[in-house]
């Protein structure tokens, strides 16, 4: 659904500034009858009324957060804007705002820096329960194949615990892989958050490996590439004083630091193993 059009927004305004001391009938009433309020079309007035109540905004009238910032945030988050998954790239600064952006804040009274606040705000919450979905479906897909391809046992411990630092454990005698799985649907963006555990794991255990996993859109791996911890430990930030200490950081990942495949799994391939885990292999 897009952003609604100017005069929908305004009617969205004016339904929840006078809903909380009025009720639905006559505050229609007042829209319908009143020359206040002739700028907006009776059926404008209906269409923002549906809008509020398919978004949620209904349930609470009452909210402390100011109406037009309410209305403005819900637009966007609603919006499935394609630029909208990549803001954190595309809008760096309340100038990089996009038009449609800027026109919903232009219509609602809202000032472009605060504008900028509230799409960042907005792209949070969107990034956080897309990689959480991804993230999972990567990890899923990726047993799948490893389990195909060996003998070994595979464990997703993320399943039942974050704490281990790492997503997936093949338990093989000679040859273990603890793999930290990092998983996106964007063709040629790599880019991931390495938490200060996962990072302090990968340290201290020689077979940690970090995996990143290329889905479809439907989430089937269609590729797998391995980064070598050297290339990690090279980009992660430094504590730089004692009363300081990161503990996330966000990697983008060059095509040059892929490693098609998961080479250090190359011992206990099986010959029927998938293309993208082989290592040498170049994957997508």
């Amino acid at each position: 659904m897009a952003i609604p059009p100017n005069p929908v927004l305004r009617a969205a305004v004016r339904w929840l500034e006078r809903l909380p001391s009025t009720s639905t009938a006559r505050c229609r009433a007042l829209f319908t009858n009143h020359a206040d309020f002739s700028d907006v079309t009776p059926t404008q007035y209906e269409a923002a009324y549906s809008w509020l109540s398919e978004n949620g905004l209904l349930e609470d009238t009452h909210s402390s957060i100011a109406v037009s910032e309410r209305v403005f945030r819900t637009a966007i988050a609603s919006s499935g804007a394609a630029w909208l998954p990549d803001a954190d790239v595309l809008v760096r600064a309340p100038d990089e705002l996009p038009e449609d952006a800027l026109r919903a804040a232009e219509a609602l009274n809202v000032p472009a820096s605060q504008a900028y606040e509230q799409v960042s705000a907005v792209w949070g919450k969107v990034d956080m329960a897309a990689r959480a979905r991804i993230g999972n479906a990567g990890e899923l897909a990726l047993i799948k194949l490893i389990t195909e391809a060996t003998e070994a046992r595979v464990e997703h411990v993320a399943a039942y615990s974050d704490g281990f630092g790492y997503d997936i454990a093949v338990h093989a005698q000679q040859h273990p892989l603890h793999i930290e799985a990092k998983s996106t649907v964007r063709r040629g963006r790599r880019t991931f958050f390495l938490s200060r555990h996962e990072y302090e794991t990968m340290c201290r255990d020689q077979a940690w490996q970090l995996v990143t996993v290329q889905l479809s859109q439907d989430l089937d791996a269609v590729a797998v590439s391995s980064v070598a911890a050297e290339w990690i430990n090279a980009q992660v930030p430094q504590d730089r004083g004692a009363f300081g200490r990161w503990e996330a950081c966000r990697l983008d990942v060059p095509p040059e630091a892929l490693i098609p495949g998961i080479p250090r799994l190359g011992p206990l391939l099986g010959s029927e193993a998938a293309t993208v885990l082989m290592p040498g292999v170049q994957n997508c």
